[in-house]
């Protein structure tokens, strides 16, 4: 195992038990420490910071277990794994009063190398979640950065995109954090839809922070990429403004000098990095310089883009932004998304689009589907609105 060893921690009153444990985990590469009784206090086990508590319930009285549930309801223990090992006749029984305080379990007696897997698997579920962005669950900076140094050490070609929102604050203080929050989560979703359609099976999508997002691909694929991302993105994101500020392209708010402006719809701009031989970009330092040189450059270009350093090529063709203009967002835009039409028609409610919405971006379903299936809009409805978007999207304008 890589740099500091993990941290496990083995409650039993089995001395048998432990001390084959201690000899299989210590062999492979953990520190072990061993209790022969649970304890009442989580204190003595905050001071041991162990990365995964294993637990032998059939040894344990049932007073003992309580400590499961105050592992978890103390902030510092509370993202510790806890496993537990239990006899088979004492499953429904013993478990299920423990509540929420288990993570995992295995039926006792345990095969050691049953019980690292699920170790480890615990471990790499709870790293994952720690080092996620709860709104949209994508992996944060954390695990890009570890994504980017597999491909750096890997030495085969690839590319690094960093994709900002634009204007995405003024949008935040004219409509409000929630509402800033959806477009984030529809970004996320749309990068995601994206790259599943244009990119590669191994290719990896990331949020950073805010509006902040990145993914890796390689360099055949980056520009269907970021294409078809603007294309979509210039087309939908107009619909989180209301019809007067998406008419006229642009709100009134206070700029970040402070000074009342008429401020641009949100755009995007993505920079990318290729990496195309080993002996470019030996680390992320100097990637993340370049990215920030890229960025800089587009901050110069109105509107959504996109540009690619290649580090190749003459200097000229290496800077060329690809620049987006914003669709027109007037009542005779030709694109209608589906939630627009249905409140038009008052089939539904926005409490209720908003909550479908979340349900779409976050499990990527269908939206008509999760409002049929949840019974929000009748099925023949729905055939109906579905139509109307569809002579839409076509430039024949239904009213």
């Amino acid at each position: 195992m890589m740099g500091e060893p993990k941290k496990i921690l083995i409650v039993s009153s089995d001395t048998n038990l432990r001390e084959v444990l201690k000899f299989c985990f210590s062999g492979w590469g953990y520190e072990v420490i061993l209790l022969d009784a649970v304890l009442r206090d989580v204190m003595p086990i905050k001071k041991i910071s162990p990365d995964v508590i294993v637990i032998d319930v059939h040894a344990a009285k049932h007073i003992d277990l309580e400590i499961c549930g105050l592992l978890k309801s103390d902030f510092i223990t509370a993202y510790i794994p806890v496993i537990t090992l239990i006899d088979k006749r004492q499953l429904r029984g013993q478990l299920l009063s423990i509540k929420q305080g288990v993570d995992d379990y295995l039926i006792k007696p345990p095969d050691p190398l049953d019980l690292r897997v699920r170790v480890e698997m615990a471990m790499k579920r709870l790293r994952y979640s720690f080092y996620s962005t709860p709104l949209t669950g994508l992996p944060g900076g954390r695990l890009i950065e570890d994504n980017l140094k597999d491909r750096l050490k890997d030495g085969g070609a690839f590319s690094f995109g960093y994709l900002d929102l634009d204007n995405f604050k003024s949008f935040n203080d004219t409509y409000g954090y929630l509402q800033g929050d959806r477009v984030i989560m529809q970004a996320a979703y749309m990068l995601y839809t994206t790259i599943l359609k244009f990119g590669n099976r191994g290719d990896f999508i990331g949020h950073i922070g805010g509006d902040d997002f990145a993914f890796i691909t390689t360099p055949d694929k980056q520009a269907a990429i970021c294409q078809n991302f603007i294309a979509t993105f210039n087309m939908i994101m107009p619909f989180h403004y209301n019809a007067e500020d998406r008419s006229r392209g642009y709100v009134v708010a206070r700029a970040r000098d402070r000074k009342i402006k008429n401020i641009p719809l949100v755009s995007v701009s993505i920079a990318v990095v290729n990496r195309e031989r080993s002996e470019q970009f030996k680390n992320i330092i100097e990637i993340n310089e370049k990215i920030a040189e890229v960025k800089r450059y587009l901050k110069g270009f109105a509107g959504s883009k996109y540009m690619a350093d290649r580090r190749t090529g003459p200097k000229n063709s290496r800077w060329a932004a690809h620049v987006f203009k914003p669709d027109a967002g007037g009542e005779n835009y030709t694109y209608r998304p589906l939630g627009q039409i249905l409140l038009k028609k008052k089939l539904i409610t926005p409490e209720k689009l908003d909550e479908a919405l979340t349900t779409h971006w976050r499990r990527g379903m269908r939206l008509g589907e999760i409002l049929t299936q949840l019974g929000i809009v009748k099925e023949k409805d729905m055939a109906r609105v579905l139509k109307e978007q569809e002579l839409c999207s076509k430039g024949v304008y239904v009213s």
